[in-house]
């Protein structure tokens, strides 16, 4: 019996060895098979339904870029209430250079809208867009360019210069 039980256990090691063997090659040739995703990994949406949703919803005019040059690319759209039941309006951006930008919209006061979207924000200027006054805020990790917009507090905020944000803020109808 010793003998018997030496053997058996070769016989495992040698079938373990080859059922990882086995996994192994399948494995391989999935991985040469199965389409894998290329790009940069960035997950594009399309926001026009979510956009006309809101413009019934929201009692503020919802604003959206029109006309932005190429290699702007919307990736998060949002339109909900907060806790405070405030209207709030989200549309985020890859911007051409791979930075973030957003278009956030609320009826929240301007000081939470910016304390939310540009922390540790702090008055950088002004800045002029499409004729309009904006107010500018640096942050960390973020900027903005902010300003009222009838009842509601318009922010364009992300990681992107300055020159992006003014260029997103000008497209906005």
């Amino acid at each position: 019996m010793a003998g018997s039980s030496s053997m058996r256990g070769r016989q495992t090691v040698r079938d373990m060895v080859l059922s990882m063997l086995a996994v192994g090659v399948v494995g391989f040739f999935a991985y040469l098979f199965i389409p894998h995703s290329g790009g940069d990994g960035v997950h594009e949406v399309d926001y026009r339904v979510a956009l006309a949703s809101a413009k019934r919803a929201a009692p503020y005019p919802v604003l959206a870029p029109q006309g932005l040059a190429g290699g702007w690319r919307a990736t998060s759209v949002q339109y909900s209430k907060d806790a405070h039941g405030n209207a709030v309006w989200h549309l985020g951006f890859v911007t051409p250079e791979g930075k973030y930008a957003a278009v956030e919209q609320s009826t929240a006061a301007q000081t939470a809208v910016l304390a939310d979207v540009v922390p540790k924000g702090e008055p950088d200027g002004s800045t002029a867009v499409a004729g309009q006054d904006w107010q500018r805020y640096q942050g960390k990790p973020y900027r903005g360019l902010t300003r009222q917009t009838g009842s509601a507090t318009t922010v364009v905020t992300g990681s992107a210069s300055y020159d992006e944000l003014a260029q997103l803020a000008g497209a906005l109808k």
